[in-house]
């Protein structure tokens, strides 16, 4: 239980960006924060990592592996898969890995993808969903859609879907949704209308990367409240400012200036591993967590999304993914 006066600290660096959401924030942060999970806490368990071709996604499996797990590894490209792979093996020479070729922004993709896992893991223990692009100019997907929505949103959507009865006969399922402190720039409002694909505004990448980020914690929550009755946990998180391609490729002047104080892959990928495998993170679902920790959703007090906008985009992402409605 973490002091009123540790509660505030905490409060203060995840409000003031630079130590928060840097090197910084870990390193103090770890005085106070939950405990590790136990070193066997996943043995025997399967875990699908989006995303595992580099960065996050293979920090978190490694982190992931080394507590027991069998790690299916998953990305669009089988060769970096290998590469990413052999680097987890060198860090964690036990890891059990499984890699396997599947591109969350192509829906016909991911069907073939989750029926193929179906017949060969009856019950699987989570799902992390970091696959994560920011493309420069808008893209469209082989189902035409642009494509950072149909990555980070409609896909992981349409995947936790098609595996909800696997997730289901797990002890204590859980899906995270790698999201970013980016998110907080980027609130669902009426601006959004029908214009969720970028067909007719303007499109900056930064931009639609920061709407669907903030997307992804409202499709957290809402569902948690859709798979509450299978007995799954859903949470979203931030990693803070990770050294990895998705910050030094995408952001490049950016990472420039903050080097010094950006977190490694591992440190950005801590708050994942232990929501996989934390016995803590059961005891809620559908919150925004960085540093172990819930984090409010909103960067100032009394703000809220807007209600329609959260209706509006929770019916686009199961339409799109083919998915019926169910009241959340």
């Amino acid at each position: 239980m973490v002091s009123p006066l540790l509660s505030v600290v905490d409060t203060i660096l995840d409000k003031t960006l630079v130590p928060g959401y840097s090197s910084i924030g870990p390193a103090l942060r770890r005085r106070w924060w939950a405990d590790d999970p136990d070193p066997q806490a996943l043995v025997g368990r399967h875990v699908v990592v989006t995303g595992g071709s580099s960065g996050l996604g293979r920090a978190a499996a490694t982190g992931i592996a080394r507590l027991g797990a069998v790690v299916h590894l998953v990305g669009r490209n089988a060769d970096r898969l290998r590469e990413s792979a052999d680097l987890i093996r060198r860090d964690a020479p036990d890891a059990q890995l499984v890699e396997e070729v599947c591109d969350v922004s192509d829906l016909d993709s991911v069907r073939a993808y989750a029926a193929d896992l179906k017949e060969t893991v009856g019950a699987l223990h989570a799902i992390v969903h970091d696959a994560g692009v920011m493309p420069p100019e808008r893209t469209e997907t082989a189902q035409g859609h642009e494509l950072a929505l149909a990555t980070h949103v409609i896909g992981p959507l349409l995947l936790t879907e098609l595996l909800r009865d696997t997730l289901a006969a797990a002890g204590d399922p859980r899906v995270v949704i790698v999201s970013s402190g980016g998110m907080y720039s980027a609130p669902l409002d009426s601006s959004i209308g029908d214009d969720i694909e970028y067909e007719e505004g303007p499109y900056e990448g930064i931009r639609a990367y920061a709407r669907t980020k903030r997307i992804q914690v409202t499709l957290a929550e809402l569902m948690a409240r859709r798979y509450a009755g299978d007995g799954v946990v859903v949470h979203s998180m931030h990693p803070g400012w990770a050294d990895t391609p998705g910050v030094t490729d995408s952001m490049p002047r950016f990472a420039k200036v903050v080097a010094p104080i950006l977190r490694t892959a591992e440190q950005g990928a801590d708050t994942i591993v232990w929501l996989t495998a934390s016995p803590v993170a059961t005891r809620s679902s559908g919150r925004f967590w960085s540093d172990r920790r819930p984090r409010s959703t909103y960067y100032l007090p009394g703000r809220a999304d807007d209600p329609e906008a959260r209706r509006s985009v929770w019916a686009y992402a199961l339409d799109a993914a083919g998915i019926d409605h169910v009241p959340a």
